[in-house]
């Protein structure tokens, strides 16, 4: 049985499913919520759920700003789904939680409350009263508050606004309030910016990128520049660890963007680059991207706490070619708000060869709504990989939120990268790079 997200049932699923699944949690308080605290642990481990207790362990008087930023600390790095504080009333720790970036923090003395502050706002850390609440009303307040989940759009959508004050990037009250093809506000940074003024140079020179396909326009580009645009990628199933270093170490060599590996490779990745200006990159949910939401946010997390600074994640294709957007919107959004809270940045992977024009559209759209920062044509694991014409569709459909677009699989020659680039791509996944440099050199 298939439910959509806005019918009762489907709440009733979803709260029954966080509720039965083990999750873990974040457990702290000050002295004198000390005992309230240690029967929420027992009460939480009853229910199947692992407690990293955050202290404190007596009931010596101690700072709850100190506990509640340890407890803040485990759910913003991805150490802990969820965080529950106690101290007397519970408003100094939302407080202090809520200084930590990627918290949203809800003090609750009830369970509507509690249920409003999961579904409406987020909320990823619960603070409590242990002078206000008993025991028993703790206890359900904890259960609503572990079983409730932000799934609504417009609700989401506040979320990351209200994420986006912290981040710097509110302007004033928006004036669109529709939820429709909401982008992701993308930082520039100075190699942007020179891609988008040599775009517009071709542009207004009626190259090729003036339609959006590939023709025989001349565009040229020097090995350094090329290779600030290459994703250095070894996602073979086979790939040892040898490969790997010799991977790092190109990188490094060649000041490629980035390195792009399987998630169990991220923290040999990050120590082999560490030092240089080389990022790491993971790919989640691949190659399939036929796992729950939930399963590809907590890859997500613990690749961005092991080094991960982007993540390209796969899109659950059969649930677009099912029309399911709802699903495929909850997918894509579980993995961007995780790469938002770790500063990462985000990229969905379409497998446009499975998908019509439509679809590719659609996935582009849903790609938008979600905050992405960029769409991705392939995982090289298909049937296909990037085409010059599937570049020039995504460019355009994302340009007015101004998404970039990696063009990954079959990318193997110069002459390759440049039709992608032509095309409108921003960013190229490659094994072949170190031969495209080769190349572009040799020019």
């Amino acid at each position: 049985m298939r439910f959509r997200l806005t019918d009762p049932e489907a709440s009733c699923f979803l709260n029954t499913w966080f509720m039965s699944t083990p999750l873990k949690v974040a457990i702290g308080a000050d002295h004198g919520g000390y005992d309230l605290k240690q029967r929420l642990a027992a009460f939480l481990q009853s229910q199947g759920h692992q407690v990293t207790d955050c202290g404190t362990h007596s009931k010596d008087a101690v700072d709850y700003p100190v506990i509640a930023h340890r407890v803040a600390t485990q759910v913003a790095e991805g150490r802990c789904a969820l965080g529950i504080m106690v101290d007397g009333a519970g408003i100094g720790s939302a407080m202090a939680a809520n200084k930590v970036p990627g918290i949203r923090a809800a003090a609750c003395y009830n369970e509507a409350l509690a249920r409003n502050s999961r579904e409406h706002n987020g909320a990823n850390v619960l603070t409590l009263g242990a002078g206000q609440t008993s025991l028993a009303d703790a206890q359900a307040i904890v259960s609503v508050f572990i079983g409730s989940h932000c799934s609504e759009a417009r609700h989401q959508r506040r979320v990351d606004l209200i994420m986006d004050i912290e981040r710097g990037r509110m302007v004033s009250a928006p004036a669109q309030t529709n939820t429709l093809n909401k982008g992701a506000n993308v930082d520039l940074s100075p190699q942007d910016i020179e891609r988008i003024a040599a775009r517009v140079k071709t542009l207004l020179a009626g190259g090729a990128g003036a339609t959006g396909g590939a023709t025989d326009v001349a565009l040229h580009m020097d090995a350094k520049s090329l290779a600030q645009m290459i994703d250095h990628t070894i996602l073979r199933p086979d790939a040892s660890r040898a490969d790997v270093e010799k991977l790092c170490r190109e990188a490094v060599e060649h000041q490629f963007f980035s390195v792009c590996v399987n998630s169990t490779w991220v923290p040999l990745a990050r120590d082999l680059v560490r030092g240089s200006a080389v990022k790491v990159c993971a790919v989640v949910g691949f190659p399939l991207g036929a796992m729950p939401p939930q399963i590809k946010a907590m890859e997500t997390r613990r690749a961005i706490r092991e080094g991960a600074k982007e993540i390209d994640m796969v899109i659950n294709v059969g649930a677009l070619k099912s029309g399911d957007d709802k699903l495929v919107l909850e997918d894509i959004r579980a993995v961007v708000e995780a790469c938002k809270d770790g500063r990462a940045l985000s990229k969905v992977i379409l497998e446009n060869s499975l998908l019509t024009d439509d679809e590719k559209i659609r996935a582009c759209e849903l790609s938008m709504q979600a905050r992405a920062d960029y769409v991705k044509t392939s995982t090289g694991f298909s049937t296909g990989g990037a085409t010059a014409e599937d570049i020039a569709l995504m460019a355009r459909t994302v340009a007015p939120k101004k998404l970039g677009v990696k063009a990954s699989g079959g990318v193997r020659t110069y002459d390759d990268a440049m039709r992608m680039i032509r095309a409108g791509a921003t960013r190229i996944g490659a094994s072949s790079s170190v031969k495209i440099l080769e190349e572009a050199r040799s020019r």
